[in-house]
């Protein structure tokens, strides 16, 4: 599982601490509230990475009799249409995940696993047509929010499938707008910042091909997950806009490479990129991780299953004992915005791909409005938030359109 695989990889990195929300009165927070929901009104939400396909695959729950309809309610998940109209989530980029395991099978394997990931997205929209639509350009977002509807745009999350450069404008065809360009282990296409062996030295000669091809086509390039020297690459051959669709400040983790410093994500900004911040304990900070690492053991020592409702709530409560919330996740859209402004900031929550190890104030989707409200308390203006809910995700992925 993806939040297996995370836990492992990063419990031995050292961090900083993050500062915590302030405490405030209720009467303020009431207000704060209230100005929230009335700015998500016009205001659609765009979540740049929820794995909510492969979360049916990890629970068994894939292309069994009427599956589709765990779109509609998934209380085992993070994402489902109930939740994703009451945070206001109106772009839920589905993550078109590809385990690395699949880059040590026969060709084709992996691509296959693409296709059928891509086909759930498909069957959810044919389904329930009133309720959800697929998302072939940015102008589909702001045009089904109108109508009420959530728009699944997809992204790939690992480039694995792409054997060959024919593949990248299938994958375009099919619906893929992003491809991040390798995920927990160094491919053909680019190394991983998870992996040491650091085969292709950043990007590959078949990467930079990947890379333009996919600026040709109109895909954005994703460098979450990738090596410090694959995105310096990637920024290189780049023509166009890049994204980092669930990259977290390095400044608050040192020594995680999974992050992005502040002199990439500066690098990021003069290309016109945007970075999109992600919510997990894994992300934020070592002191984060410790707390749920703990927390997680005595979930096991309870014999409490992660999907049980049991285990869920469990978790929540252990989780909010530390404090660690969302101040934590404002934190690094306050540095980022300090760094480069907040036409670079965006929202990538990670849903469905990162376990238990998301704070109990933004454990789903319906929870968004809990960070409105803590970036109005700091200051942030109703056209900053609009920025980051949105615009600066279109304004990229506009920029990517051929």
């Amino acid at each position: 599982m993806k939040h297996v695989l995370l836990l492992l990889l990063f419990v031995a990195t050292t961090a900083t601490g993050i500062a915590q929300n302030n405490s405030k009165p209720q009467g303020q927070h009431s207000k704060l509230e209230n100005r929230a929901r009335q700015i998500l009104k016009n205001t659609p939400i765009i979540d740049t990475h929820i794995d909510f396909p492969w979360s049916l695959v990890e629970r068994n729950e894939w292309f069994k009799p009427g599956y589709e309809a765990h779109a509609l309610r998934h209380p085992a998940g993070d994402f489902d249409y109930e939740r994703a109209k009451q945070g206001g989530l109106y772009g839920a980029f589905m993550s078109i995940y590809i385990p690395a395991y699949y880059q040590k099978l026969p060709s084709g394997s992996a691509r296959a696993v693409a296709d059928s990931l891509i086909d759930i997205v498909y069957a959810v929209a044919k389904a329930y047509p009133d309720k959800f639509a697929l998302a072939m350009n940015a102008a589909d977002i702001e045009r089904n929010f109108k109508k009420g509807i959530v728009s699944l745009p997809m992204g790939m999350e690992n480039g694995a499938p792409i054997e060959s450069l024919a593949d990248v404008e299938y994958f375009h065809i099919r619906g893929i707008r992003y491809v991040t360009l390798a995920h927990s282990r160094d491919n053909r296409i680019s190394d991983s910042s998870y992996d040491t062996l650091r085969t292709n030295g950043g990007l590959s000669a078949f990467g930079r091909e990947v890379v333009r091809e996919m600026n040709r086509v109109g895909i954005l390039v994703d460098v979450s997950h990738l090596s410090d020297a694959a995105i310096w690459d990637v920024l290189e051959t780049a023509t166009k806009p890049v994204i980092a669709t669930h990259s977290a400040c390095r400044h608050f983790t040192p020594g995680m490479e999974r992050n992005l410093s502040d002199t990439l994500i500066r690098a990021i900004a003069r290309n016109g990129g945007v970075v999109q911040v992600p919510f997990s304990h894994y992300f934020l900070s070592a002191r984060s991780r410790e707390v749920f690492f703990q927390a997680d053991k005595k979930r096991k020592d309870a014999g409490l299953d992660e999907n049980s409702p049991e285990g869920r709530r469990f978790m929540r409560d252990e989780l909010a004992k530390s404090g660690i919330g969302v101040g934590a996740v404002a934190d690094h859209i306050d540095h980022i915005k300090n760094l480069v402004g907040v036409t670079h900031i965006g929202l990538g929550g990670d849903f469905d791909g990162v376990g238990l190890a998301l704070p109990p104030d933004l454990a789903d989707v319906s929870m968004y409005p809990n960070l409105i409200v803590e970036l109005l308390r700091r200051g942030y203006s109703k056209a900053d938030i609009r920025k980051i809910c949105f615009q600066n995700t279109l304004r990229v992925w506009r920029a990517s359109e051929r």
